[in-house]
């Protein structure tokens, strides 16, 4: 007999949805995109009506086109991106847009909930490191000082999980995951009791909820929207973060994975909740046992994206998807390092390894003996400093070793970039099978434990298999090692000349 999850894997600019069976074979998928909506500089919003129309579409795609039997589908579940904020009235209708993760339009709010317990410096003390404008916490505040027409017809504060969830079945509550990004206290696993101070009313703080958890059933309408079952169970599921950590098999201590899609991460598993810095932060793992330190880098596979639309727009249209395959071939012709041409990656502000929100990306070092490929591998190179610069803070500060990391997302599909990363960060990477669709599977197997297929996430690794490995080739570490040092000095050099250029600009007053 059949079995399967219906997995939704929710990102930035698109929904995929994964149906995975009970030996961990990603059977059929189907992907459905949706817009982002920029009003203002530094805001990014997403319309979560889109989220759930798309999810519904895509699901409905898979159970038709593949013939599937919907009583086969045991569980639904979601892994989506984190830290939007969707405000919601008591009957479950939207108040407003969803502000994402990318948004940083709460740098007033971030200054002044710092200021409220003695500033940055105390703040960073007891939280290692300091708010920003792309906090959550720092975004429900905006809302509430800004907009208090909305925030008094405010009855929950949903995240996109909590909003699919409810969706699905009727019921808002919060995954432990997701709150951790907010201001979850991470040993007790509750809503931390010091947002009162800050102003936070926590009435409008949905309660939590684990990843196995089982919400409740799918609703008669939600059903048939979705193709399946009236009933059909819907699991906590978790942020895309700790999907992919279960989908890379990396759950164990010091454990490390990166995650190369239209952001990137460095995330390494652990039982510690000391303090950290620079940008990474400790986060509830889909495990309730475990927790993962988070270095987000804001743009990766953007950049790449935008360097096709803008430079290579004719072969695009002409190749499709195996203009990476161009890109493979052509920027092998250029020596490691781009003849010293360097990209910064900080389009949309940085998080980790530095957190910043009005830096911008940087060419740096541009002559005459470029060309449009050179720009290729140097943004390839770009992304890569930046995973070095976030593992050698992890090392420096925390005492992880990252000596061996697996890479999924769908960066780990470009042969080219793979041994870049290796070849810039001097580790040993493994690439897992069907890398692009590890977040999803990850959230399947969360569904899994949640129905006592699995006894618990130590079977993870049963369930991922490793197809490719790639070593640093030692013939590249000098220059890459000079390199990473002039990248970290671009940073240093334009902090605070990039704070003078758009400090006014994103918050509106020029």
């Amino acid at each position: 007999m059949s079995r399967y999850i219906m997995a939704h894997d929710l990102g930035t600019s698109s929904d995929k949805a994964v149906l995975v069976d009970f030996d961990g074979k990603i059977v059929a998928t189907a992907s459905e995109s949706y817009p982002t909506f920029y009003p203002n500089p530094a805001w990014v919003e997403q319309d979560p009506k889109d989220y759930w129309e798309k999810s519904c579409l895509a699901s409905k795609r898979i159970i038709q086109e593949n013939g599937i039997d919907p009583s086969d589908v045991k569980a639904v579940v979601f892994s989506t991106q984190a830290q939007g904020i969707i405000p919601v009235k008591e009957d479950g209708s939207l108040l407003y847009n969803n502000i994402t993760w990318v948004d940083g339009r709460a740098e007033k709010q971030a200054k002044s909930i710092m200021n409220k317990v003695g500033g940055e410096k105390i703040f960073k003390m007891f939280s290692g490191t300091p708010i920003m404008g792309k906090d959550v916490l720092a975004k429900v505040i905006w809302l509430k000082e800004e907009r208090p027409d909305i925030w008094e017809d405010t009855y929950k504060i949903l995240d996109v999980n909590g909003y699919m969830k409810y969706m699905c079945t009727g019921k808002m509550v919060t995954e432990i995951s997701g709150a951790s990004s907010f201001a979850l206290d991470l040993k007790k696993k509750e809503w931390m009791g010091v947002m009162k101070l800050i102003g936070m009313d926590m009435e409008k703080l949905p309660p939590l909820v684990c990843s196995t958890d089982l919400i409740g059933g799918l609703l008669p309408e939600a059903a048939e929207k979705m193709g399946l079952l009236e009933g059909t169970p819907v699991f906590g599921g978790c942020d895309d973060v700790q999907a992919a950590a279960v989908g890379s098999g990396m759950v164990e201590e010091e454990d490390t994975h990166i995650y190369l899609g239209t952001s990137a991460w460095v995330s390494v598993a652990t039982k510690d909740t000391t303090t950290f810095k620079h940008g990474a932060a400790p986060i509830q793992s889909a495990d309730k046992d475990m927790l993962l330190i988070a270095g987000i880098t804001e743009s990766a596979g953007a950049n790449i994206q935008w360097i096709q639309e803008n430079f290579f727009k004719t072969e695009l249209e002409e190749m499709g998807g195996s203009i990476f395959d161009y890109f493979g071939q052509e920027i092998k012709k250029i020596p490691a390092g781009s003849d010293h041409l360097v990209l910064t990656p900080w389009m949309l502000g940085e998080r980790c390894p530095v957190s910043n929100t009005t830096t911008r990306s940087t060419v740096f070092n541009l002559s005459m003996d470029h060309t449009r490929f050179h720009f290729v591998r140097a943004m390839y190179e770009g992304i890569a400093y930046n995973l070095r610069w976030i593992m050698e803070n992890y090392k420096a500060d925390y005492g992880f070793p990252c000596n061996e990391v697996r890479i999924i997302g769908g960066g780990a599909l470009n042969d080219t970039w793979m041994q870049i990363i290796a070849d810039v960060t001097g580790k040993t990477c493994k690439i897992v099978s069907d890398p692009r669709n590890a977040g999803a599977l990850g959230v399947a197997v969360v569904a899994m434990i949640g129905l006592g297929y699995l006894t618990g996430f130590d079977q993870v690794k049963d369930f991922i298999k490793v197809d490719k490995t790639y070593v640093p080739d030692l013939n590249n570490k000098a220059i890459y090692d000079k390199l990473f040092l002039d990248y970290q000095n671009i940073y240093k050099g334009l902090e605070k000349p990039y704070k003078i250029a758009n400090s006014k600009r994103f918050t509106g007053e020029i």
